[in-house]
């Protein structure tokens, strides 16, 4: 339930943005920044609450209930500024409760005297279930373009707040010293690991990196569902089902986990950070050249590939800062990692994109002929008019229409997103120096088994 709640609107939002609001692309990409915004400050703060004044899974619920209030609130608003704002606020809400729901977890199999390392990784899985699960079900009930995948969140979310006042309790453990100072509490003081060069170097391409890998999240249903303005692939499989289509990723995403320990094993941390940097680049550049019809195996591809992108890199990443640091700064080092990949780079990815797609990238049709002859078809086509229609636009007497129509140029969108992803790696695999160390052996070692 926990991704289910997430995964309900995540991935298919940019259908009701561009679809049904028709709102611009610059305005979508600070959508997906919120994310990262609350990523920077909301779970330590929830951290220090439950460490201090309550008990995690009541505060994991009443989270979950204001989560789902703000889902339920989105679709009365009308404006694209004011949608930013309540989509932050959920935001804030949603996002400290995965490091809740894992802490919850821990408490509960260590108190059930289970061993985490082998009986968290099962249960874990489910969250990936939930995630694609809650896909398919807003796909099939024909709600990827609809107000209702907020709804789907908001009603999961408020069953999953009040049935998490059942769970065992999680008291507070008093393990945050009073004697920190507040910075320390919040854990700014995980800033000092940039003086070190390895360390820095990690982080600055760890928050590059992490720019790209919420890009296929942000546009990937969006992009296939604008393949029905072109005739040919109007009553394609794929634009009726593409959330479906997309949730492969999350299926390879779950097999891939199993393939780790070998390549670790293979070819060390480092160059299993750069085969992930690489799968990015094969993840955005099969995107670049896929389409509905004879190449479709390079969308089916990306979505395989997805799972090495995003695992590969996630894994080995926490790894690498897990054996690189000291016991007294690994924790605060691991959030640091997650701040500038999930925090500081997504917000960065998020505003970079929306802006550069809308700058370069849209153009915009405000007459029947160019935009029949863009998508090779008749004027009459009964296809285009359709979709023209389904978008509130009209064609007048002179040929011209209503609303001028913005068409993305995702071709060189992916393209464009290939080429970044390249040259990091790239750069990355030159002036990233690393070698196996013990500790990093020992390490591997206690994942495989």
């Amino acid at each position: 339930m926990q991704f289910f709640v997430w995964a309900a609107w995540l991935i298919t939002i940019a259908n009701y943005w561009f679809g049904t609001k028709q709102w611009d692309g610059a305005n979508f990409g600070i959508i997906f920044s919120t994310m990262g915004i609350a990523s920077l400050f909301m779970p330590t703060l929830t951290g220090i609450l439950a460490d201090k004044w309550i008990n995690a899974e009541k505060l994991y619920a009443i989270l979950h209930i204001l989560y789902a209030a703000t889902m339920f609130y989105l679709p009365q608003v009308d404006d694209p500024h004011t949608f930013f704002w309540v989509i932050l606020v959920a935001m804030c809400f949603y996002m400290p409760t995965i490091a809740l729901s894992n802490s919850i977890s821990y408490t509960t199999l260590k108190n059930g005297n289970f061993d985490v390392v082998k009986n968290f990784p099962p249960i874990r899985v489910w969250g990936t279930v939930g995630f694609i699960v809650a896909m398919w079900i807003t796909n099939l009930t024909g709600n990827k373009a609809s107000a209702n995948q907020f709804y789907i969140a908001g009603v999961s979310a408020l069953f999953l707040g009040v049935y998490s006042f059942s769970l065992p309790a999680c008291k507070p453990l008093n393990l945050i010293s009073e004697k920190k100072t507040f910075a320390q509490k919040l854990g700014l003081e995980s800033f000092k690991l940039f003086a070190d060069y390895k360390m820095a170097l990690f982080f600055i391409f760890s928050m590059f990196l992490g720019a790209a890998l919420q890009l296929t999240n942000a546009y990937g249903d969006v992009f296939l569902d604008e393949f029905k303005l072109f005739p040919v692939f109007a009553e394609s499989f794929v634009i009726r089902y593409s959330t479906i289509i997309l949730s492969i990723s999350q299926i390879s995403e779950t097999l891939f986990i199993l393939a780790i320990p070998f390549f670790l094993k293979r070819f060390g941390i480092k160059w299993v950070i750069a085969i992930a940097m690489f799968a990015w680049v094969l993840r955005f550049a099969l995107f670049a050249f896929g389409d509905p019809s004879e190449n479709l195996w390079m969308i089916i591809t990306s979505c395989v590939v997805y799972g090495m992108a995003f695992d590969f890199f996630n894994i080995s990443g926490s790894l690498f800062v897990e054996t690189s640091t000291t016991p007294k700064t690994r924790s605060s080092a691991q959030g640091l990692f997650m701040m500038m990949t999930n925090g500081f780079g997504a917000v960065f990815g998020s505003l970079v994109s929306g802006w550069m797609i809308n700058k370069y990238f849209t153009t915009y049709y405000s007459n029947i002929s160019s935009l029949s002859k863009y998508v090779k078809s008749e004027e009459d086509n009964v296809h285009l008019l359709k979709f023209l229609k389904d978008k509130g636009i009209s064609v007048l007497q002179n040929g011209n229409l209503s609303r001028a129509l913005d068409v993305k140029d995702w071709h060189n969108i992916w393209l464009s997103f290939t080429i970044y992803v390249l040259v990091i790696a790239i750069v990355f695999v030159f002036i990233f120096k690393h070698k196996h160390t013990k500790a990093e052996e020992k390490a591997i070692e206690a994942i495989s088994h």
